[in-house]
């Protein structure tokens, strides 16, 4: 639901905004725009320009552009080190009253729908690993991408308390007994107790996942797009606990050789991996219980106990 700093946009206003953008940036009219579904508030814009094709895409929240702009620095990092991502032209909210990024179309296909998924997997892994080379400053959304000094978290426990809000996502569980107060307690403290570690944080992709990797004929990736939830944060933990999250245990392993993490070493960062997947479920349990879900509650405490766990004892 659109809040009072979130104006209703319209389809056909949004429509007419990224054709007026089109011939601003480019001087002439576009050929065809079609509206490509992207969700409730998103509007993403195929565009025919002359003989290039460039996706647009507007949001009614003025906030956005702050996305839009973090989007474009980790964009432009991720490229300089060889990792395939699209083209940035230009993102503002000068042009029209509303946050806009215009890039150029990427040609291929959704790598969820090619056969050869785990040679993918492999490469999508070998990307993360790259990825999350890229050394960052503050924890959380806001980073390097942000000259703010103020809304930066300088250290790990401090991107929980303030950004990530550990213990309010802690008595969600506790409300709709998900875990025990042993569990929660534990859960505390695997994610707290690396704090003091001083450890540095470094990019993450956020939602590294065959759904937001491009591919061509082949197989070969072109580009990994949709990095709305990039974050500044500890590397392997926070990529790999959404990374690895919808792959079957033979494409896990696959993503883990691509990322070169030995299982000797994965079995040391698997707690905190398991601990970051878990909270990262509070708000789901949060909706469902606020939807009075109640099968869906049900199969959410199933899933967060480990009953769907196949391989350990």
């Amino acid at each position: 639901m659109p809040t009072e700093n979130q104006p209703i946009l319209k389809l056909r206003d949004a429509k007419a905004m990224a054709r007026h953008l089109i011939e601003h940036h480019f001087g002439e009219k576009p050929r065809r725009i079609l509206h490509k579904s992207s969700g409730l508030s998103n509007f993403v814009f195929i565009v025919d320009q002359s003989k290039d094709k460039y996706l647009v895409r507007l949001h009614p929240s003025p906030t956005k552009i702050t996305t839009y702009m973090k989007e474009q620095w980790a964009i432009s990092e991720a490229r300089k080190i060889g990792v395939p991502v699209p083209e940035i032209l230009q993102v503002g909210n000068e042009v029209v009253p509303h946050p806009y990024m215009i890039s150029r179309e990427v040609r291929g296909i959704e790598a969820t729908y090619h056969p050869d998924r785990l040679q993918i997997i492999f490469e999508m892994g070998r990307y993360a690993a790259l990825i999350n080379s890229i050394s960052t400053t503050g924890f959380g959304d806001t980073f390097d991408w942000s000259n703010n000094q103020l809304s930066k978290n300088n250290t790990w426990n401090e991107f929980l308390e303030k950004e990530l809000q550990l213990e309010s996502r802690l008595k969600i569980f506790e409300s709709y007994r998900i875990f025990s107060p042993p569990q929660l307690k534990k859960l505390n403290s695997i994610l707290k107790k690396n704090g003091g570690k001083n450890l540095k944080p470094f990019l993450n992709h956020g939602d590294m996942r065959l759904k937001n990797v491009i591919v061509d004929d082949k197989g070969k990736i072109i580009a990994i797009v949709d990095w709305e939830y990039c974050i500044s944060s500890l590397v392997p933990y926070w990529e790999l606990s959404i990374a690895l999250h919808d792959l079957s245990i033979d494409e896990k392993q696959k993503f883990l050789q691509g990322y070169d993490l030995s299982a000797k070493k994965f079995a040391s960062t698997a707690l905190l991996i398991k601990a970051i997947n878990i909270i990262n479920y509070a708000p789901k349990i949060e909706s469902l219980a606020n939807e009075n879900n109640k099968e869906q509650l049900d199969l959410h405490r199933i899933r967060l106990g480990g009953v769907l766990d196949l391989y350990s004892i």
